[in-house]
């Protein structure tokens, strides 16, 4: 049924619904701009969470109410991603004088066309981009859809640790959201720029291409974080949880650095070639204007200085809040710490001002 995806009352938590984490955000307006009123990270038991599919509701229920009890916020009402092979988006051209029963009538009717999965097993909705630039007449409109599962499996792990999905939001549209807040950031003045975003996370790489800002290129590949803590355990003899703890505090031995760290970054950097050749090949273009690094790898010592020597592009490390007021519950160390990791829970926590 059109109107899964849209809901308009206000001030929603950002939960990102990771592999490896919970990440809840909460933002206020103010009149210079955003202020983080609460944020918290809640660690996942290892196989929580397959292939952006819940497997363990219970753990990851647990996880966000850890989640909201140490960020001490009131909000219940929250906005969720979904993402991956579970959810296609098409961009269509239809008339602009058409109502939006009557477009969305005809979404319907034509659906089946645009949507590989059987129609009454999804969630749809639409909105309109922007006027076709050769044809006043016509509109450009974002069609997205869902499996219908998919996004129950989120309001159902949501109602176990007392929330309300009230957005259910498409994750590269979430991070195209929190990128205007790191743009003034790259360097880039050009309102045309090509912006490489680069998601590292535990599991998965996720490639955003942006042109104008806009998100015109994504593709996810298998390859995160837990490579280098599986090298840690194997190479150390160490626990998932004792090589977690090493990775971030230290105190490995002293040959981690040249013979686990720096082939680790070596390989992170392969991946992002990689997946900005599969961009390159799929378009005209062979260079990006800026490489921006998000994810819980993005911060790692030595990592966007190495991509930029090997892509060739400036490289900076997302930080969505640089220019944002912190509340005073807020850890600004940990939340600084943490930032590139919260580029989809910040998107997600702007859907509360749309």
């Amino acid at each position: 049924m059109i109107g899964k995806f849209k809901n308009k009352k206000k001030s929603y938590l950002g939960l990102d619904i990771s592999s490896a984490a919970v990440k809840l955000l909460e933002l206020a307006k103010t009149n210079d701009g955003y202020r983080v009123e609460s944020y918290a990270v809640a660690p996942l038991p290892p196989g929580s969470i397959a292939e952006n599919g819940i497997e363990a509701p219970e753990s990851v229920a647990e996880a966000l109410e850890i989640a909201i009890d140490k960020s001490k916020t009131k909000s219940r009402n929250a906005a969720v991603c979904v993402s991956g092979s579970s959810v296609i988006t098409k961009v269509i051209d239809m008339e602009a004088d058409m109502s939006e029963e009557e477009r969305e009538e005809r979404i319907l009717a034509d659906a089946e066309q645009y949507i590989p999965f059987p129609i009454e097993d999804v969630a749809l909705d639409f909105e309109i981009l922007r006027e076709m630039p050769d044809n006043e007449e016509r509109v450009e409109v974002l069609l997205a859809a869902c499996r219908s599962d998919v996004i129950a499996a989120r309001q159902t792990v949501l109602s176990m640790a007392s929330l309300t999905a009230k957005v259910v939001d498409i994750e590269a549209y979430a991070m195209e959201r929190a990128f205007g807040l790191v743009e003034e950031q790259i360097g880039v003045s050009d309102d045309d720029a090509i912006v490489a975003i680069v998601d590292i996370g535990s599991k998965t790489t996720t490639l955003s291409v942006l042109v104008g800002g806009q998100t015109t290129y994504t593709r996810e590949q298998l390859f995160g974080g837990q490579q280098l803590t599986e090298e840690i355990q194997r190479r150390y003899g160490l626990s998932v949880e004792e090589a977690g703890v090493a990775k971030k505090q230290g105190g490995l031995p002293e040959d981690y650095e040249a013979e686990v760290l720096q082939p680790f970054l070596e390989s992170v950097v392969q991946q992002i070639q990689r997946s900005l050749q599969f961009f390159f090949s799929s378009t005209d273009k062979d260079e990006v204007d800026c490489v921006v690094l998000a994810g819980g790898v993005a911060s790692m010592a030595g990592l966007a200085e190495l991509v930029q020597e090997r892509v060739g592009s400036n490289c900076v490390v997302a930080n969505p809040f640089a220019n944002m007021a912190v509340s005073s519950k807020v850890n600004v160390m940990a939340l600084s710490n943490d930032a590139p990791a919260l580029m989809i829970a910040c998107g997600l926590a702007m859907r509360s001002f749309d």
